[in-house]
């Protein structure tokens, strides 16, 4: 991966040593003797934080993996209410939103602004249907039929009683993933705009892209493992 300028003193490169931008002088903080330093210690929070919600969803895989052993049964009668097209469009739809996002940064680094709009653009379409097809196609029809958490255990649809385990789950691990897919959508609707109004990522300074796009693809990381555990155990 492309680093930073050593400091503000350093030139830049003759490409880009001409071209008026925000990013070009932007000050590091001033407990950090260079802007390298800057870079690598919010790079490695990042992974630091990513590191945490992996262990968030571990909680919730771990009781999905105590409770199928179980009730196998309520299990698999949970999971034949899940229409599996719907999972792998938002599956297809993820993976694609991840290759654009990773072109952003890449697009950044190589002072392409018109790319990194694009690919932005593009990042934020996806999540956009992402969470469209999850609450017009999945919620909102479980939700009318009565698949409630807490109540459908009281509906004739159970099979097993203990379903309310599944479902508990299932709403707990894909509403969970859907409210990151909304904050990592924020994070780079914001680079978009930054990105639109100042000009403000370059090869110099692409760090807010860069970040933004790892939590992106930690969300995608997630949801290909809902997928076959919620979608394909029958």
């Amino acid at each position: 991966m492309q680093t930073t300028l050593d400091a503000d003193t350093t030139p830049a490169p003759a490409h880009i040593a001409n071209h008026p931008t925000h990013w070009r002088n932007r000050p590091f903080a001033a407990h950090f003797r260079t802007r390298d330093d800057d870079f690598d210690a919010s790079k490695f929070g990042m992974w630091l934080f990513l590191t945490t919600e992996v262990l968030l969803f571990a909680g919730i895989f771990c009781a999905y993996a105590v409770f199928r052993m179980m009730y196998p049964e309520a299990w698999s009668n949970g999971s034949h209410h899940l229409d599996w097209r719907f999972g792998a469009g938002n599956t297809v739809v993820l993976l694609v939103s991840s290759w654009t996002a990773a072109s952003a940064v890449r697009c950044a680094q190589l002072n392409k602004q018109k790319w990194l709009k694009i690919n932005l653009i593009i990042t934020l379409i996806c999540a956009a249907l992402f969470l469209f097809i999850k609450f017009k196609f999945e919620y909102s029809v479980k939700l009318g039929d009565g698949k409630a958490p807490g109540t459908f255990f009281s509906y004739a649809f159970a099979e097993s009683p203990y379903e309310i385990l599944w479902w508990s789950l299932y709403y707990m691990g894909t509403g969970l993933h859907a409210l990151h897919v909304v904050i990592g959508g924020c994070l780079l609707g914001w680079v978009l705009y930054r990105s639109w109004k100042y000009q403000a990522y370059g090869p110099t300074e692409y760090l807010m892209v860069e970040n933004s796009a790892l939590y992106w693809h930690i969300v995608d990381l997630i949801w290909i493992f809902l997928f076959p555990l919620l979608y394909l155990i029958h």
